[in-house]
This record gives structure tokens, sequence and C-alpha cells, in this order.
């Protein structure tokens, strides 16, 4: 599905640079940078979802250091 997306003019400059100088597409880089992005965003919300509305139980720093038995 396609989709438009605003860039300020640095940026657009930054990535017409990159795309000239290695020959690559600049819609390679945007695509490349959102990957990387969205794995890091997907850690983060998952996260913060599971703090916030936690499943099972939770254990401490302590007890995951001592290697206690944690599934039994």
């Amino acid at each position: 599905m396609p989709i438009t997306v605003r860039l300020g003019e640095s940026i657009e400059k930054r990535l017409d640079d990159l795309a000239r100088l290695t020959g690559r597409t600049k819609t390679y880089y945007v695509r490349q940078a959102l990957e990387e992005k969205l794995d890091e965003l997907e850690d983060l919300y998952i996260a913060e979802h599971r703090i916030e509305k936690p499943k099972g139980e939770r254990w401490s720093l302590d007890q995951l250091e001592r290697g206690d038995d944690l599934e039994g």
C-alpha cells in the first residue's frame, strides 16, 4: 500500500546526497530506515505494554541472577 511522506528540506537533501553517492534509490534508504526504527518501536511499545499489563508471575533481578527455578 503506497504512502506519502513529507520530508523537511535538510532531510530531503541528505537523502538525495546519500542516494547519489551510493547509487541506491531514496526509496531503498527510506525503507531501510523505517524497518530499523520499527524494530525499535515495536520492542519499546511491547515492553511498555507488558509493564503496564503484566501477565503471570514477575521475578526480581536477585531471583534471576541467582538462577532460581522460576518455572516451577
